[in-house]
């Protein structure tokens, strides 16, 4: 497995990647990060569920992916992926500038001080923070 700096945009991609070759499944090196990503993405119905595969260093996070419709003509349920803040750019917002990801249908994940969470969920909470990506 090659070495990224940039383990939020490599997992983006391999999930945008499986989804266009529409593989059920789909497994991205296991951080912190990647976890909670995992963990958004499953709650918030993006994925049908997530679990953790191997032990240190191998340890993988694996995304069971999900599709409307059957056979040839099913559509991924995620549409787009977008990588916004990374780490040649950061993006930060506070609770009122957060943004809205085709009018609430899609969502933000948002790195607060209060862990991984969505853009909805950090408003809510009147928090803002690093504007991760853009899941649709």
């Amino acid at each position: 497995m090659a070495h990224t700096n940039d383990t939020i945009a490599d997992m983006l991609t391999r999930i945008r990647n499986a989804t266009m070759a529409r593989h059920e499944s789909v497994a991205v090196p296991a951080t912190r990060m990647t976890r909670s990503i995992a963990r958004v993405l499953h709650e918030e119905g993006f994925v049908s569920e997530w679990r953790e595969e191997g032990e240190g260093i191998q340890a993988r996070v694996v995304l069971r992916l999900k599709y409307k419709g059957k056979g040839r003509n099913c559509r991924p349920i995620i549409n787009g992926l977008k990588r916004v803040s990374r780490p040649g750019l950061r993006v930060y917002r506070n609770h009122k500038e957060l943004p809205r990801v085709l009018g609430g249908i899609g969502i933000a994940i948002i790195s607060t001080s209060n862990g991984i969470m969505t853009d909805r969920e950090a408003r809510k909470q009147g928090i803002g923070g690093e504007v991760l990506c853009l899941v649709y």
